[in-house]
């Protein structure tokens, strides 16, 4: 199966935009009912000297973790998210964060991620819950069109990706 890049949520998104300097810009992919993306932090991200902030790591799984709309086929928001942080997450050394949806209950939507370096390693792993929103949500919050916007970018994205399709509105309650 040929892996195309998913596209951003937003042109600006501090987790995928690739029009936002100080983000980490990321690229996501989906293979199957898994989104991962390969991450390299550096200064922009640094806590201790030489590692990576525990807030850029969070960052990061919250932005892969908005990607399991494609698995979920629905507009979902962060309800909580907890990172277990296994090691020290170095900078200038690449990482791959994997993540799935666990489980879905009723408009929860449980996701699980892990993290390891280039040589194997367990960084980190995250848990998270989102929740199944219609797409007025975002509607009310963003400019005029923007939510249009995304919708036709992941529309595009998943015509290419498989059938699975982003749902307009939650799974019944």
């Amino acid at each position: 199966m040929t892996q195309l890049p998913l596209p951003p949520h937003s042109p600006t998104c501090m987790g995928c935009g690739p029009d936002n300097p100080a983000g980490l810009q990321l690229v996501v992919f989906r293979s199957g009912d898994e989104v991962y993306t390969d991450v390299t932090f550096d200064e922009r991200h640094i806590g201790a000297p030489g590692l990576a902030h525990g807030g850029a790591v969070a960052a990061a799984c919250d932005d892969l973790f908005g990607y399991g709309l494609w698995i979920a086929r629905t507009p979902a928001v962060t309800r909580s998210l907890t990172v277990d942080y296994l090691a020290p997450v170095p900078l200038h050394r690449p990482l791959r964060i994997s993540a799935h949806v666990r489980e879905i209950d009723g408009r929860k939507l449980h996701l699980k991620a892990t993290a390891t370096a280039d040589d194997g390693t367990a960084l980190f792993t995250a848990q998270a819950v989102f929740i199944a929103v219609s797409i007025e949500h975002f509607a009310q919050h963003g400019p005029p069109g923007a939510v249009q916007d995304l919708l036709d970018r992941l529309t595009s994205a998943l015509d290419h990706d498989g059938p699975d399709r982003p749902s307009p509105h939650p799974p019944d309650r």
